[in-house]
């Protein structure tokens, strides 16, 4: 029994200390807003970026020196969108660089009068994405770096009793009467009950949850701020930042401009009201409708907007003897002031409530009778595309709304992530490296528009890439909707690929992502597939692909119609590139010598005989000298014009960038520079385009690779079982396959003659 007391006890402190919401008093609130400025001089707007930027860490840039870079980086939002959910939602990299785009303008204070509308095809997640946001806000308000503070007023007894004014003790009195008749045991609603029963000060909670700062008259707010504040970075930034325009343009709730004011004629003392002015951390709690407000379509519309109780304010008129002077009076928008408040799916009651915000996001204030009662609420609401219709009568209204499109996935390994949640991480094992992928791949075909104006003019001949790449370029659009920029792409589209082109290509999945296969359509088919293709002995290859996909989903189905087979030719040119990765080996010292004799000696004339500068080496400059790096740089085919022009272009580069400054100036040896970077890169690709000649013609190769890890595999002579260990070995370290699978990508890029099928015509 004792040791269950002790347990009660010990979950009863830990209770109270996180679900402490002690009022303390306005000089105590101050200090902390000096010592912490960035946490306290925020509102909704910015708490809710804070928020974000909290839970979302930002990846690694895949190019970091790309001049042309629009910042388009991964962001991992697990921690945001997962963890600790009850269902878990997926956001592709589109869809979290857009929202954060949006999110942004709140921490630079563009947010005013909006409502944000989540709009997406049925199944594209978008409830899921809203819970999760609106659950790991209230988490966040919770902590030390989420809190918010609201007004409390304590209004003391002694002081105002023993006032020269025979009107204070008469307000103590009736105060209390309100007190005792109106809360009915919720302290949030206004006053506590605990502080009529006995205390010294009546607690009388602001109801629009305002911060303290809002009762220094705007008047003196700069001036108070600039003496209050030390830190000079955030002072400039609050003096000049449209981020902090609240704080020096928005005023108090009525209600407590209106307790302001009357206890200032009674006291005849400012300091003596501040006295009374307390601050408490902010509740959010969506379950209690504080703080987080959530209206389904089916919720029916409270015809009371306003709190009131006639008894209230009899009572207040005839403690200030004056029926104007304070009105006990306030919307259910209160609640929300300075929260978040958010309609899932504008229809169905929903729809009235979106009409009845209209005054309020375009003009920030709402009418409660004849008070003006300010609104800074958060607006969010979701809605699917059909329901457009419904808010149609908001013409005048669109400049208020901001859409952000949640479509159906279009980045392949944000659909993988969708698989492995679903079906478990294993299932990575039973698939080849790549064929897993392959497959979100496919799906995410039918959700792309099939033709993009970008992507044409960008590459107006698609022809030129038909081994790589579908008729329409659409794997490539996946590519660079996942951050990826393919190394077959050419150098000029490579350069051509500017700033402003990615933009455009980017924005294309504006208009994508609602048509094609659903997200159930995709967990549905991925199931059918993987039950018919698993195996534990026997990994899923691309040729079930092909045949699962030609079999069960073509025939009319939302796939274009080119696609599997550019999929395929593309993963054959891939899987090749690795295997050649995997064997090539070469002599890293001899080919650095090459290429700084080359940038040595293509400044000089033939015939003449210079010594190296870089190697030391002697050299008789020649056409012959040339031509040999030339070939492996430019590719076996390069003829002498083209040879001579990039020879000449070389001279240029080494003449005005490479020695002038990167040597001269900046001090780098000839290897660091630009120049031999380039070439050394160019000179390694062709070297590797024709690694495989050698092992292809030899037929013991194939039966090597066959019997590796096999007794069989200890007969080949020596150099062979080295050259296939080699292989093996990288194709585990670099790419992930098993002993099986490697053997399997091996024997399937010989057996079809991937090499032959991608060499250069």
């Amino acid at each position: 029994m004792e040791k269950a007391r002790r347990a009660v006890a010990e979950l009863c402190a830990k209770i109270q200390e996180r679900g402490r919401r002690t009022p303390f008093s306005f000089p105590e609130y101050l200090a902390l807003a000096a010592e912490s400025p960035e946490r306290i001089f925020r509102n909704i707007f910015q708490m809710f970026y804070d928020m974000m930027h909290s839970y979302i860490d930002v990846g690694v840039d895949e190019y970091p020196e790309d001049p042309e870079s629009i910042k388009y980086v991964p962001y991992d939002c697990s921690r945001l969108f997962e963890q600790g959910t009850d269902r878990p939602f997926f956001g592709d990299r589109l869809f979290v660089n857009r929202l954060l785009g949006h999110i942004s303008s709140f921490r630079r204070g563009i947010r005013q009068n909006r409502i944000y509308i989540f709009e997406g095809p049925h199944g594209s997640g978008k409830s899921t994405f809203l819970n999760n946001v609106l659950m790991k806000f209230e988490k966040y308000a919770m902590t030390e770096e989420g809190a918010s503070f609201e007004t409390v007023w304590r209004l003391d007894k002694k002081l105002l009793g023993n006032g020269t004014d025979p009107t204070a003790k008469y307000l103590v009195e009736q105060l209390k009467n309100i007190v005792d008749r109106s809360t009915g045991g919720a302290q949030d609603s206004g006053v506590d009950p605990a502080a009529a029963a006995g205390k010294d000060y009546l607690e009388i909670a602001c109801p629009s949850h305002d911060s303290p700062l809002l009762l220094i008259p705007r008047t003196y707010r700069r001036e108070f701020f600039d003496e209050l504040i030390d830190d000079q970075d955030f002072k400039h930034k609050l003096f000049s930042h449209k981020q902090y325009e609240w704080v020096f343009k928005d005023s108090p709730c009525t209600i407590c401009q209106s307790l302001y004011h009357a206890l200032l004629d009674i006291l005849d003392s400012s300091c003596r009201v501040y006295e009374m002015v307390f601050a408490r951390r902010n509740l959010f709690n969506r379950r209690l409708g504080m703080g987080i407000s959530v209206s389904n379509p089916g919720d029916r519309v409270d015809k009371m907007h306003t709190v009131n109780d006639d008894r209230i304010q009899n009572h207040l008129n005839a403690i200030l003897r004056d029926s104007n002077r304070v009105r006990y009076l306030y919307s259910r928008y209160a609640n929300t002031n300075n929260g978040i408040y958010a309609l899932m799916d504008i229809k169905g009651h929903n729809k009235e409530r979106f009409d009845n915000l209209h005054g309020i996001i375009s003009e920030g204030v709402h009418k409660v009778d004849c008070i003006e009662e300010n609104v800074n609420s958060l607006f969010l609401a979701l809605m699917n595309p059909e329901d457009r219709e419904n808010i149609s009568d908001a013409q005048s209204f669109t400049d208020r709304i901001t859409y952000v499109k949640v479509p159906y996935v279009l980045d392949f390994n944000t659909e993988v992530k969708i698989y492995k949640n679903i079906f478990g991480h294993q299932i990575q094992k039973y698939f080849l490296p790549r064929v897993l992928e392959n497959f979100a791949k496919i799906i995410i075909s039918s959700r792309l528009n099939p033709q993009s104006m970008a992507m044409a003019e960008w590459i107006p001949d698609q022809g030129q890439y038909r081994i790589y790449c579908d008729r329409n370029l659409l794997l490539l659009k996946m590519d660079i909707y996942s951050g990826i920029i393919p190394s077959w792409l050419s150098e000029e589209d490579r350069k051509n690929f500017t700033a402003k082109r990615r933009r455009r290509i980017i924005a294309d999945s504006e208009a994508e992502g609602d048509r094609g296969f659903t997200g159930r359509d995709s967990i549905r088919i991925f199931n059918e597939f993987y039950q018919a293709y698993m195996k534990k002995d026997k990994p899923i290859t691309m040729a079930m692909l092909n045949l699962y996909f030609r079999k069960h989903c073509c025939a009319g189905g939302p796939i274009p119609e080119d696609f599997i087979d550019a999929l395929s030719s593309l993963y054959d040119y891939t899987v090749l590139q690795e295997v050649k990765e995997s064997i090539y080996y070469y002599n890293e010292d001899n080919i650095s010598r090459q290429i700084q004799n080359y940038i040595f000696a293509v400044n000089f004339e033939i015939g003449q005989t210079q010594k190296c500068h870089y190697t030391k080496d002697e050299l008789t400059i020649s056409e012959e000298l040339f031509e040999a790096i030339e070939r492996k740089v430019l590719g076996r085919r390069a003829d002498a014009y083209k040879r001579k022009a990039f020879r000449k272009g070389v001279q240029n580069i080494y003449a005005s960038k490479t020695l002038a400054q990167e040597i001269l100036i900046e001090g780098k040896q000839v290897y660091q520079t630009d120049l031999y970077q380039s070439l050394h890169e160019r000179y390694i690709h062709n070297l590797k385009e024709n690694v495989l000649d050698p092992f292809l013609k030899n037929d013991q190769f194939r039966t090597a690779v066959r019997d590796y890890a096999t007794e069989g595999f200890k007969t080949y002579d020596a150099r062979i079982r080295e050259d296939v260990t080699l292989l093996m070995q990288n194709l585990a370290a670099r790419y992930g396959y098993t002993e099986n699978s490697a053997k399997e990508l091996c024997l399937y890029v010989i057996d079809n003659d991937l090499a032959k099928k991608f060499a250069e015509e």
